[in-house]
């Protein structure tokens, strides 16, 4: 690249409460005040133009000036991004919504949305010089950043619940992390990471939020629905928010584009959704807080979500009510029952957090808050296939040479 077009038009940190700004080019946690700190980009100096993006090959470093990685020789990728963005007719007739689209987050490398972020964070934590990452996770966030780093050959620490899906658990062991599982929920597994890191050299913690990297990652999804609408936003996005990185992300990624002249028409209403076991950030915005309460004794089936306590919830919250959004919580039985009810319409066997927002989109539906003609897209974060206990398949044995069923052929 020359030097008047660089890859990245990264310029600094900011920290999210206070707007100090922060050195981007030296590894950081979070800032002085115990907030995450946001990349701000040189926008100004950001020219490439739309048709240019469309013209680069189809993953998410397409957006690479509005990317944090400086040199293309720190990329560490796998193929991710421009996962499908699709029509979903059936079901969206069926709950009144016959605009509905699903961006459909399974299909990337590791399973889940969460390759998005590791990625990037990886990308740049191998570029800062950093030799190991260490975090806690409720599964695929693991799977993804042991995956990445194995890839970039950095080592990396997984501490997660002993409850969490077990083939979250296997990615891990496969891309060589150090794994421990605990007995408790991601809040518990965070305090011994932060203890780990504490004794090891060279470890850098990539805990949610507490480097400024992984939501660089999950804002891409907000690029790619926009230019995947053809440049113009849908008018509801519904997202299940546990750390709630990716809604933080996508709002981020609208501002963004809005400032750069990409985007034509509103701005999307976002909605955070939660399950009933674990609903901090839908208790806190119909509370009207800016901060969330620590929810104990947290128990859900949709363990993406299960976060007692988000470290970014003022930003889930601050992006919600600056959309015009709302928060939502459903129980686990109606989360299962979306899940069946989903992939009998359309073929299409999502997780249980996806399964989650199509429940609250059933329901805002049902209220009027989403109006018949809007179009409205639900973020299905992962495959089903990592959550296998979401679908029972009692069905009968047959014998080699026995009836054949209905008695056909």
């Amino acid at each position: 690249m020359s030097r008047s077009a660089p890859f990245s038009a990264l310029s600094h940190l900011e920290c999210s409460r206070t707007g100090a700004t922060y050195d981007a080019d030296v590894v950081q946690g979070l800032s002085e005040v115990g907030a995450p700190l946001l990349a701000r980009y040189d926008l100004a100096s950001v020219t490439v133009s739309r048709e240019e993006v469309a013209a680069r090959p189809p993953d998410l470093w397409r957006y690479h000036e509005v990317l944090p990685v400086r040199d293309p020789e720190h990329v560490t990728t796998l193929g991710e991004g421009m996962t499908p963005l699709l029509a979903m007719p059936t079901y969206g007739a069926a709950i009144g919504v016959p605009g509905l689209l699903v961006k459909d987050e399974g299909a990337l490398p590791t399973g889940s949305f969460k390759a998005r972020g590791a990625a990037v964070g990886v990308s740049r934590a191998r570029e800062l010089g950093v030799r190991a990452v260490a975090m806690p996770t409720n599964g695929n966030a693991g799977a993804a950043w042991s995956s990445y780093a194995a890839r970039a050959g950095l080592r990396s620490l997984v501490v997660m619940p002993v409850d969490a899906p077990r083939i979250t658990r296997r990615e891990c062991v496969a891309a060589g992390a150090e794994l421990y599982l605990v007995d408790g929920l991601i809040n518990h597994a965070g305090a011994l990471v932060k203890e780990a890191v504490e004794r090891r050299e060279g470890y850098q913690e990539v805990s949610t939020l507490k480097e400024p990297y992984r939501i660089e990652g999950k804002k891409t999804m907000g690029y790619e629905i926009a230019e995947q609408l053809g440049w113009r936003t849908p008018d509801v996005i519904l997202y299940p928010a546990g750390g709630g990185v990716g809604l933080i992300g996508i709002h981020k990624a609208m501002q963004e584009m809005r400032e750069l002249g990409w985007l034509e028409g509103d701005l999307p209403r976002l909605v955070a959704v939660q399950s009933t076991g674990c609903p901090p950030i839908v208790e806190a915005f119909h509370a009207g807080l800016e901060d969330s309460t620590l929810v104990e004794g947290t128990s859900t089936l949709a363990f993406g979500i299960n976060v007692p306590k988000a470290l970014g919830d003022f930003l889930v919250l601050r992006a919600v009510r600056e959309s015009g959004g709302t928060a939502v919580a459903v129980d686990d039985a109606t989360i299962l029952a979306e899940v069946k009810a989903f992939a009998e319409a359309e073929g299409s066997w999502i997780c249980p957090e996806g399964a989650a927002c199509l429940a609250a989109a059933r329901e805002l539906r049902e209220s009027g808050w989403i109006g018949e003609g809007e179009r409205v897209v639900v973020l299905n974060t992962g495959s089903g296939l990592i959550y296998p206990d979401t679908v029972t398949a009692d069905v009968p044995t047959l014998a080699r040479d026995g009836e054949v069923p209905g008695g056909g052929m």
